[in-house]
């Protein structure tokens, strides 16, 4: 049995008169979805052994209104957006870390105008902060030798250019990083974004996740690094698709980091 960890809350730290260098944005995913959950335990592990003082909204935390935008519904993305701007300016939030590139963008790129200014900065770009702060080591372990392949997500690659530190990570964990056909700027979505997540692909030859499991595949990966929840659904139900299910496993870079024998 896992050891339980203690997150604090923000509202426990304003209790205290004290406020965390860190929010951690845990987002819809990462709360609710079985597969996300284990991502987010191995980010607080990580964030715990490294001494980082952060804390969570808990309940006061709402989804940041991301899949309404981009279903098209304006109004209740604005909603959304200030109910959840009005909660952390009420705590002075600063910075936040978010797993979900979906978040990251949307508080990043789309609160300012709203209200809600803050220093947002994308798990992996955190943990690879982290490393060269000295409080974070990782040298080989588990995955060291593993053929990897990674999965820029949207949000996170083409919306923020940020392809490197993802990458670096996966450097330090000694593994053979091997690049699909369509990767960093050219990037091929998994098919879950724009809101697609939510409903049924419209009729067509064949599932964007489906063929960008089989660019991952075509590099004979032992297995594909996410850093994104809805591409790490999206790629392993692709990977189902093909029977590879224990043959090819789908896991973020966190929970590499966070299962590295060094760790």
């Amino acid at each position: 049995m896992e050891e339980a960890i203690k997150v604090p809350t923000m509202a426990e730290y304003m209790a205290e008169g004290k406020k965390p260098e860190v929010l951690f944005w845990v987002g819809c995913m990462g709360s609710f979805d079985d597969r996300a959950k284990k991502v987010t335990k191995a980010l607080v592990k990580l964030l715990t052994n490294a001494g980082v003082d952060f804390a969570v909204l808990g309940t006061e935390e709402s989804c940041t209104g991301d899949p309404a935008k981009r279903a098209g519904n304006e109004f209740l993305f604005q909603m959304q957006a200030a109910q959840n701007i009005e909660v952390m300016n009420a705590y002075e939030i600063e910075k936040i870390v978010t797993a979900c590139p979906h978040c990251f963008n949307t508080i990043k790129n789309e609160y300012p105008e709203l209200g809600g200014n803050y220093k947002v900065m994308h798990h992996t770009q955190f943990l690879k902060s982290l490393l060269e702060e000295g409080k974070l080591k990782v040298e080989g372990g588990k995955f060291k030798g593993k053929r990897i392949t990674f999965h820029d997500p949207c949000y996170l690659g083409r919306a923020n250019n940020e392809y490197e530190a993802p990458r670096d990570l996966l450097r330090k964990l000694e593994v053979e990083l091997v690049e699909m056909k369509n990767c960093k700027k050219n990037g091929l979505c998994c098919g879950a974004g724009g809101g697609q997540m939510f409903k049924e692909p419209e009729a067509g030859n064949k599932d964007v996740n489906i063929l960008r499991t089989e660019q991952a595949m075509e590099t004979k990966p032992d297995m594909i690094a996410a850093g994104c929840p809805f591409c790490n659904t999206m790629m392993t139900d692709g990977v189902k698709s093909k029977n590879k299910e224990g043959e090819i496993e789908v896991m973020d870079v966190a929970e590499m980091i966070a299962q590295a024998d060094e760790l």
